[in-house]
Parts: C-alpha cells; sequence; structure tokens
C-alpha cells in the first residue's frame, strides 16, 4: 500500500514546507516544478529523484493518481530541480515496476516496504 491521502495533506501543509528548502540541492532530494492542468498555477513538490544514463526517475511514493503526476503527464514536461541545477524534463511516463529495479539499492527496500512500485520517468529536453 503507497502512503495514505492523510499523510499526503500533512506533508503538504507541514513537512513540504521544511523539505523543499533540502530538495533540489541535497540529493535524492528534488523539486518538481510544474503547473496546474486547471488553474495555471505553478506549483513546486519536493520528489526522491534519480538518474541513470540521463533518464531521470521520480518513485511515487502516494502512487499514479496524484495531482501533480496528472499535471506534469497533461502538459508533457516540467522542470525538475536537482543537485542545484533545473533540468526541462519531457515526455513523462508512469511505469509499473514490481522490482523496484530501478531504484538504488537502499531506496529499493524502502519502496517495496511502501509497495510503492510506480515510478515517473522522463528524460531531457
Amino acid at each position: 500500500m503507497v502512503l495514505p491521502r492523510t499523510l499526503a495533506k500533512l506533508n503538504r501543509h507541514v513537512t513540504n514546507p521544511i523539505l523543499g528548502r533540502l530538495a533540489g540541492k541535497v540529493p535524492p532530494m528534488s523539486m518538481v516544478v510544474h503547473k496546474g492542468r486547471k488553474s495555471g498555477r505553478p506549483y513546486r513538490t519536493p520528489v526522491w529523484a534519480f538518474e541513470t544514463d540521463g533518464v531521470y526517475r521520480i518513485a511515487l511514493t502516494y502512487g499514479r493518481d496524484v495531482d501533480w503526476v496528472k499535471n506534469i503527464t497533461a502538459a508533457g514536461g516540467f522542470e525538475l530541480e536537482t543537485k542545484g541545477t533545473v533540468v526541462l524534463l519531457i515526455d513523462p511516463v508512469v511505469v509499473h515496476d514490481t522490482s523496484v529495479s530501478w531504484a538504488p539499492v537502499g531506496v529499493r527496500q524502502a519502496l517495496k516496504v511502501m509497495s510503492a512500485t510506480d515510478y515517473l520517468q522522463a528524460r531531457p529536453a
């Protein structure tokens, strides 16, 4: 089971503002920068992001049906603040992988415990 929605609400108002200061600067914490698909309002969402061979993968710890995933897939791209830089990513796709083989070993075990077997994959523009 991925993390519960009630925890997502708590994180949005309490944890994310705190982690937002580290996201984009301290790996694997990164910041997804996107616009609301209906409102056009800008949003910043802290995530765990990993880059391998030019492909970026973001752990979907709350599952695939969260607003930020819907926003960036509808837009076809987004910015990712990671390791002190901003990368424009395109062609976001949600992938299901029960082995979580794409993630580093320590992270892989944590994602398996959470049953977070989906990730978002995108490539630089």
